[in-house]
């Protein structure tokens, strides 16, 4: 069993049992899925096989849901350092930041502020609000987004009169770089607009206080730094805009009442942002992942273990002759992205996968990316770092091909 007050190397031990996916490979994808803990299969699978064998229509059931999403809630707002009535429930980031995007009262003209390095799931409801709205979008560049003083210039040359919603990502996706959340905030609350944050690489991998931080926004997966089921996610939305934001989607759990011939009152939290029902294991899953983390791992070990693995692996591979680190290093949290000199990224990212037996993944800036976790071991990290080096140190011509097992009986 996981517990905070394992010495280091039996806790690491016990974490890597409780999370089975760890040993299918050297696991370095949790910005995209993180791995699943047994714990939370288990209830999810008790969920699902109860939901089988007596049924979940009965009003005893509903009541059970909402006390499992109550549950969620709270578990996100623990994790965020927030009331957990400024937590609303969703199906995804995507989802939680369309809910904050669509929230505006735009009118046409008005000004939408995001960066270059944004996700499809930020940029998406921009790009929609712009074709069937007529706003404007303006995409700071902010380089690889390492320079605070660069990101600050660029995005208070983009914030004018006009802006009503700045859009920006805690951690960026691509390059992995850390940015200035708190004095974004400031600035664009300075000049009247809200902001939204999208917290899918950050949250979960370093500490996060949405107190301090100010967004009116915070969008929070439950499947990558979190560990949970896909299909769950969290906006937390800042107390003082929530009556202030409007309602764009809405459905029965965004109702404290409403009746069939017009009446309708939104919950006075953040739960008026809540559409659709939920998958009911996953919402289960979603409450034990986090209080897994929280509770038995620790959290505060969680941050600093993944952070130092992080900066560590980022040190090794830009030692590496050939291997350029693109994340920087000096603003980063735990996603490290490099290429590789003379090497097409889809053809390195076969080579250094089938040859470590890594998982990770390449981004649109010709780019590789691993995630690293604080479940990761120094031994798997070095395997990969000396595949890398492998690799580097070749062209895909000369790289000696990868070993090969024969199986008797079969082939000529």
């Amino acid at each position: 069993m996981v517990t905070p007050f394992l010495p280091e190397d039996e806790r690491l031990a016990a974490v890597r049992q409780a999370l089975p996916a760890t040993s299918a490979g050297i696991y370095l994808n949790a910005g995209s899925v993180g791995p699943l803990p047994a714990e939370t299969h288990r209830a999810m699978l008790i969920q699902a096989e109860r939901e089988l064998s007596t049924g979940r229509s009965s009003w005893d059931d509903f009541e059970e849901l909402l006390q499992r999403m109550d549950e969620a809630r709270a578990a996100v707002a623990a994790i965020a350092r927030a009331d957990p009535r400024e937590i609303a429930l969703a199906h995804s980031t995507t989802e939680a930041l369309n809910i904050a995007s669509w929230s505006v009262d735009w009118r046409p003209g008005d000004r939408a502020v995001t960066t270059r390095f944004e996700h499809a799931g930020g940029l998406g409801p921009l790009y929609t609000l712009r074709d069937r709205l007529g706003i404007e979008l303006v995409m700071a560049d902010l380089g690889d987004g390492g320079d605070d003083e660069r990101t600050m210039a660029a995005l208070e040359a983009a914030i004018g009169p006009s802006t009503k919603l700045v859009s920006i990502s805690h951690v960026a996706w691509t390059t992995g770089a850390l940015l200035p959340i708190a004095r974004i905030v400031e600035l664009a609350h300075e000049r009247g607009a809200l902001v939204a944050v999208d917290g899918a690489q950050a949250i979960g991998a370093i500490p996060v206080d949405v107190g301090e931080l100010g967004a009116d926004f915070y969008a929070v997966p439950a499947q990558k730094w979190l560990l949970g089921p896909e299909g769950m996610a969290a906006l937390h939305v800042r107390s003082a805009v929530i009556e202030r934001a409007r309602q764009t989607f809405a459905g029965y759990f965004s109702f404290a009442s409403h009746d069939l011939v017009g009446a309708a009152e939104p919950h006075p939290d953040a739960r008026r942002f809540e559409t659709s029902g939920f998958h009911r294991p996953s919402v289960v899953g979603m409450a034990r992942s986090l209080a897994w983390l929280s509770m038995y791992v620790g959290l505060e070990w969680v941050h600093q273990r993944g952070t130092t693995l992080a900066r560590t692996t980022a040190a090794r591979l830009a030692a590496i002759p050939g291997v350029e680190v693109v994340t920087p290093t000096e603003r980063m949290a735990t996603i490290v992205t490099f290429r590789i000199a003379g090497w097409p990224v889809e053809d390195a990212f076969d080579e250094i996968s089938r040859r470590s037996f890594a998982i990770f993944r390449t981004v649109p800036i010709d780019a590789l990316r691993i995630s690293v976790g604080f479940y990761n071991t120094d031994q798997e990290l070095e395997q990969f770092a000396s595949t890398v080096e492998l690799v580097a140190a070749h062209s895909p011509a000369t790289l000696p091909p990868r070993p090969t097992l024969t199986i008797l009986g079969q082939g000529g």
